[in-house]
């Protein structure tokens, strides 16, 4: 008879066999994946669109989307985005156009070696305004663009301008506005304006037109006028146009059907936007979103500070948001048309 020990013993080599002895039962071990690494970007406006970022070129673009291979970030305030999740190896690093304010044109694409061995990617947007003045904002139009009403007498542009340089790094908004006229005195002296400022962007905000308020708004004078001031600065003075629909007046001091009238204005003024590649402030839109209007007013049709404020920010979004959620709107074409055939 085999001793039991003995019998044990002799079925060790078998159990080893059959994976009794292995370090990983469960089959062969899966290697660890290949490690990511992160990517530094920077969005910056490219004023003289030489590709470097110079010495001056402060003004920085936030929420821009940077897409390296399959991954994306968005810029945070300051213009840098940290895109993490990249394979390592040669990867192209780009702006995703529609993120862009409009009119911003994104750089072509950056390759770049993963892990980076330098510093940041410097991505630089540019604007095509020709000759005239990076980050200069001209507020164009008549007493309200004056800021009649409110308590400093600047009106939007300074709370305009202290927004867009919290948000850029820099901006400056000068004023044009003239108490009194109608958007046909505006047609006639937009290019000693635009002569005397040279700004990248006109804020156009005409059409309180009340020599022309007994005509319903498609017989009156202003549309026709607003489209030759955006034409004007777009194709003779290579700037950008942000046309501004009409805010609604005060319904507790004016007659009842003044803000209808508007309404129908307002509706004519986007389709010019539209149609001549501005970009479309709705104002009317941002003062009747707060509800009371009368607490808006300084008087019948000028804001007070409330309502300039409303103003201030109707603008800064139209400028600065991205260019898609603007053609969602129906408020910028996403590509620019050029100018009109004969």
């Amino acid at each position: 008879m085999i001793p039991r020990r003995a019998v044990l013993l002799s079925l060790l080599p078998a159990l080893a066999g059959c994976g009794g002895g292995s370090s990983s039962p469960g089959g062969p071990s899966t290697p660890p994946p290949d490690p990511t690494h992160s990517v530094t970007a920077l969005v910056y406006y490219d004023e003289n669109g030489n590709g470097v970022l110079d010495a001056g070129e402060a003004v920085r673009l936030p929420q821009v989307e940077v897409v390296v291979g399959s991954s994306t970030s968005r810029s945070a305030t300051g213009g840098q985005a940290v895109v993490s999740g990249v394979p390592a190896g040669s990867q192209t690093v780009a702006i995703r156009t529609e993120s862009l304010p409009p009119v911003f044109v994104p750089p072509s694409p950056v390759t770049v070696q993963v892990p980076q061995s330098g510093g940041e990617v410097r991505l630089g947007v540019r604007l095509p305004i020709g000759e005239n003045q990076p980050n200069v904002y001209l507020g164009f139009g008549d007493s309200i663009t004056e800021g009649f009403g409110s308590g400093d007498g600047t009106g939007y542009r300074l709370r305009l301008q202290n927004r867009l340089g919290a948000h850029l790094g820099r901006a400056e908004v000068v004023e044009e506005g003239l108490s009194g006229t109608n958007s046909d005195r505006g047609a006639r002296r937009i290019p000693g304006s635009l002569n005397r400022n040279r700004p990248a962007y006109t804020l156009i905000l005409y059409g309180n037109d009340q020599a022309c308020q007994p005509l319903p708004p498609g017989d009156c004078f202003t549309i026709d006028s607003l489209r030759t001031i955006v034409q004007v600065v777009r194709f003779e003075y290579d700037g950008i146009p942000v046309l501004a629909t009409l805010p609604p007046t005060n319904p507790a001091l004016t007659p009842e059907g003044r803000n209808q009238w508007n309404d129908e204005m307002n509706e004519l003024i986007k389709a010019v936007a539209r149609e001549e590649g501005a970009i479309l402030a709705d104002l009317n839109a941002a003062f009747r979103a707060r509800g009371n209007l009368a607490s808006l007013y300084f008087d019948d049709v000028h804001p007070n500070d409330a309502g300039y404020d409303v103003m201030a920010e109707a603008f800064f979004r139209a400028i600065t948001g991205a260019r898609t959620a603007a053609a969602a709107r129906g408020q910028l074409p996403l590509v620019l048309a050029g100018p009109p055939g004969p």
